[in-house]
């Protein structure tokens, strides 16, 4: 992918959370926003290394763009990680700073390295030195008792100093002591202030905006202070609501209903079952596509309930689909006896 066609797409991102963002959930993103970059879930180095890469690593062309993003804190591995990740073919690479759970914790890595800005910096410079692809971080304001404007802005400018120019920050502090990784995710106070501040003091870098954005409206005014936005669980559980990104953020002229996603990923869907691949693995990752919807729970309820099932394939996705269309129908069917009475009347 051309740096340029990568650097417009960090004006919107979908963020990498472990156990949903696998290549499933990708593709099927892929379906509702041809633009949006994609990342996949945080990867260990140690893994990379000497794990299944097929497994870790392997993707869909459909997917791009789309980042992979590593978890590790030492430099040379991170430099190989590079150098695969490029192999592989992947749009940009990405280092986690800011995942709080206890397995980053033991590894120290993730949240914990905003502790130690230099020794982001190196493994930053060595994987550049490592690869031609962009090579970018994500990290928090800060941990535990840190002053976040010294620590994310101590973090920033060492890695730029490594060369790094693009920075993805999740606007709230992450409590490596008290707080579960779950409520890192909610309690921690946010500070877009703080990152708006970033972005004026460093206005040749790209600063993307992570946390707590609930909405495409709030993205968009975002924008006017950072230059990406990056959403994670609402995008996960209102996919739908990635159907008009490409029109709000990167000039569209139309979007993508559901009906028609879940069209476009069937094929993807078939390949699948046909390679071995469970139904749930894929339809796990689309519960959310129709909510608001009439007929949203019997969908819900039809794909979990079913898709587990020995031998289950592409009839369940059309039973789902089908408990939506008759809702609307009858919904529909209402409206238009409901008209005829006040008329009548």
């Amino acid at each position: 992918m051309k740096l340029n066609q990568l650097y417009k797409a960090e004006k919107f991102s979908v963020a990498p959370m472990m156990d949903w963002t696998d290549r499933h959930c990708r593709a099927f993103h892929r379906t509702l926003s041809r633009h949006a970059l994609l990342y996949t879930e945080m990867v260990t180095t140690k893994a990379v290394i000497h794990g299944d890469r097929e497994r870790l690593l392997g993707y869909s062309p459909v997917e791009h763009p789309v980042a992979l993003q590593l978890g590790g804190s030492d430099p040379d591995e991170l430099a190989q990680c590079a150098r695969i990740a490029e192999e592989w073919g992947y749009d940009e690479v990405n280092l986690n700073c800011g995942c709080p759970s206890d397995r980053v914790q033991s590894g120290a890595f993730g949240a914990c390295l905003m502790r130690e800005p230099q020794l982001v910096a190196d493994c930053m410079r060595a994987m550049i030195e490592a690869t031609r692809l962009p090579v970018t971080v994500k990290c928090r304001i800060g941990v535990d008792d840190q002053e976040p404007r010294d620590s994310l802005f101590a973090m920033v400018e060492a890695c730029q100093a490594a060369g790094v120019t693009s920075f993805a920050v999740h606007a709230r502090k992450a409590w490596l002591k008290g707080l579960s990784p779950k409520e890192n995710r909610d309690v921690p106070p946010l500070d877009y202030g703080l990152v708006y501040d970033l972005k004026r003091a460093h206005p040749d870098l790209t600063i993307v905006l992570n946390g707590g954005i609930g909405s495409l409206e709030a993205a968009q005014a975002h924008l006017a202070h950072v230059d990406g936005v990056m959403l994670g669980r609402v995008a996960y559980h209102e996919p739908a609501l990635l159907g008009q990104v490409d029109r709000l953020f990167f000039g569209g002229e139309t979007d993508v209903g559901p009906f028609e996603a879940l069209e476009a990923y069937r094929p993807y869907m078939a390949a699948q079952l046909a390679a071995g691949t469970p139904l749930s693995h894929m339809t796990r990752h689309m519960l959310g596509v129709m909510h608001g919807l009439p007929g949203a729970r019997a969908f819900r309820r039809i794909l979990t309930v079913d898709s587990i099932g020995p031998g289950a394939g592409m009839d369940v996705l059309d039973r789902a689909i089908l408990a939506v269309r008759d809702a609307q129908a009858a919904v529909e069917t209402r409206r238009e006896a409901y008209d005829l009475s006040r008329d009548a009347g």
